[in-house]
């Protein structure tokens, strides 16, 4: 199954680990230290041109920055 996640970008479900609120999360410094590191490799693709509301982090390392909000990714996923 396919999870679109925005714009003209769908991951496959069994590739994402985790979803993660982009306000909430990045309050810890491990987070904003992960997504530090994770800009420098290149391993991350943003989906819009918008400020993004979550991110989603795939079993190869990738994270993905979407505009729609947790629980919309979470519902398509069927959490």
């Amino acid at each position: 199954m396919y999870i679109h996640i925005g714009e003209n970008k769908v991951l496959r479900k069994k590739d994402i680990l985790f979803v993660f609120d982009m306000d909430s999360s990045t309050v810890s410094v491990h987070t904003r230290n992960y997504l530090n590191k994770a800009q420098r490799e290149g391993k991350v693709i943003s989906v819009s041109l918008d400020l993004p509301k979550s991110f989603i982090v795939t079993r190869d390392g990738w994270v993905y920055l979407s505009t729609f909000n947790t629980s919309t990714i979470v519902s398509r996923i069927g959490i």
